[in-house]
């Protein structure tokens, strides 16, 4: 039997194999396709996924196929900015930039490519679901391949097989249609040289729009442009209420579109389909022993890029509590913890981009004049949001609730010598003390940090901050009684709020 059975291998599959191998845990992965996908899907992740990848030991593989960017800003009906979400100059308090875009093949390959250092994951290509059974001590999973029915058993099952997800519709999990969507062209190029922008008025000054993601919200035709790694860019394009499909994707229709953004410099179409933008939110994330994560328990629209970030997120997750079950003896009932503290912040960020999805598809020229005004009032009580500030704190689940930050992602200052704070403190949990603290504690004054973290802890007022292995802040105070109290957690049967 296998610890864990991970079925789908796309980045987020790919990304839990590699979380759980790490940790000791065996794991096995279905893919239904023999071959990687070869087109650009997901582009856009932000500081938090590279903080996982530094956990993960895949830093290496990823990082020099990633592109740093400047953020977001959002483009009225007047060609004038309403909205800036921009990072240049600002601190980085995770160690990495805000955004970062990839290409997704590429991305796919290095994550498969760390299997071979994360311990015992192997890898299925060809394994197309067919059904599930489980009991109290495991499910098996049953899987076709090369015409013949196979099956395996694992102690646990993430589902990360996508929006259409076989496995949630074989335990008839219903989703939660959050009221949102539109129709919308997307299409990669490669081109070779900048993209030609209107006249924009409002842009901030040290704000280079080649490398941040504009969202044009012209009632003529709203589009984002987005950067990419390299030669790399994506448009998108909304379908107004006239436009077909099918028509709107033709050579020329597609070759139209780009060609006004692209004035006389070189570009090939990559690739071009319609997608219907959604906001959907799985209705139950766990069932017995079988777990949704990535596009399977929810769907985002991108207006903000956090799509695959939620996925894994998920993961992340998940694999710390698997790991602790396995290898420290934890109870199995914190992984009730972990819709309680997903869904909360998937539906956040779904409502933040769904609220932006909206105003930026607003096809009335009046009501968008309208929209521009009130957004640039709002941004110009909000100077200096970026797209991380999206990101909510966990409020409920496996946190001491009530102390200061709990919930909250720690800070991951960059050390004198160049390094990140994690490539010093390691992984795992880490609890971090003002003075003296227990054995393993670390302490504060004695970091090569500036002062980062004992600035973290004086801003608080607090002795202590237990931080949990997905970079959340487990909760403040006492560092005697935080041990104490996450050690309680870990081997009582949890009541989570709902």
């Amino acid at each position: 039997m296998f610890d864990v059975a991970v079925i789908g291998c796309g980045p987020v599959g790919a990304m839990a194999a590699n979380l759980l191998g790490r940790q000791g845990l065996s794991v096995i992965v279905l893919e239904k396709e023999t071959e990687h996908y070869p087109l650009p899907r997901a582009v856009h992740l932000d500081h938090e996924m590279m903080r996982l990848f530094q956990s993960t030991g895949v830093i290496d593989r990823v990082e020099p196929d990633m592109v740093a960017t400047d953020g977001h800003l959002h483009v009225g009906a007047d060609h004038g900015v309403i909205r800036y979400m921009g990072t240049v100059g600002k601190p980085r308090p995770f160690g990495w930039a805000n955004d970062y875009f990839f290409y997704q093949p590429e991305f796919e390959a290095h994550l498969r490519a760390a299997f071979a250092d994360n311990g015992r994951i192997g890898l299925v290509l060809g394994a197309d679901f067919s059904s599930l059974s489980q009991d109290d001590d495991g499910v098996t999973v049953t899987y076709a391949q090369d015409g013949a029915q196979r099956s395996l058993t694992a102690r646990w099952v993430i589902a990360a097989d996508g929006s259409r997800s076989p496995v949630r519709k074989a335990l008839g999990v219903k989703l939660d249609d959050l009221d949102f969507e539109e129709p919308w062209l997307v299409v990669d190029a490669e081109v070779e040289g900048p993209v030609t922008f209107p006249d924009l008025t409002g842009v901030p000054e040290g704000a280079d729009l080649q490398r941040l993601s504009v969202m044009m919200c012209d009632p003529a035709r709203p589009a984002t442009v987005v950067p990419g790694r390299r030669n790399h860019r994506r448009w998108e394009f909304m379908l107004l209420p006239h436009e077909d499909d099918a028509e709107m994707m033709r050579e020329e229709n597609v070759a139209a579109l780009v060609g006004a953004w692209m004035k006389d410099v070189p570009h090939k179409i990559v690739r071009a389909a319609t997608y219907r933008f959604h906001g959907l939110v799985a209705e139950q994330w766990q069932v017995g022993r079988v777990f949704l994560a990535g596009d399977a328990a929810h769907q985002t629209p991108p207006f903000f890029g956090q799509g695959m970030c939620h996925g894994l997120r998920d993961v992340a997750n998940l694999a710390w509590k698997m790991a602790a079950i396995v290898n420290d003896g934890a109870d199995e009932a914190i992984l009730t913890t972990y819709q309680p503290e997903r869904d909360p912040h998937v539906r956040g960020v779904i409502g933040a981009a769904v609220a932006a999805g909206r105003y930026i598809c607003e096809l009335d020229p009046a009501k968008a004049a309208e929209r521009d005004a009130s957004i640039r009032a709002q941004s110009a009580q909000k100077q200096g949001e970026t797209a991380a500030d999206l990101i909510p704190a966990i409020a409920t689940g496996f946190v001491a609730q009530g102390t200061p930050a709990a919930g909250q992602r720690f800070i991951q200052p960059i050390l004198t010598d160049g390094r990140k704070l994690d490539d010093l403190v390691g992984q795992g949990w880490r609890l971090f003390v003002r003075d003296n603290g227990p054995e393993g504690a670390i302490t504060a004054s004695e970091l090569p940090d500036n002062g980062a973290v004992q600035q973290w802890l004086d801003a608080r007022e607090v002795e202590a901050v237990l931080v949990r292995p997905d970079h959340y802040v487990f909760g403040t105070g006492s560092a005697a009684e935080l041990l104490a109290l996450r050690d309680a957690m870990l081997r009582q049967k949890l009541e989570i709020a709902a």
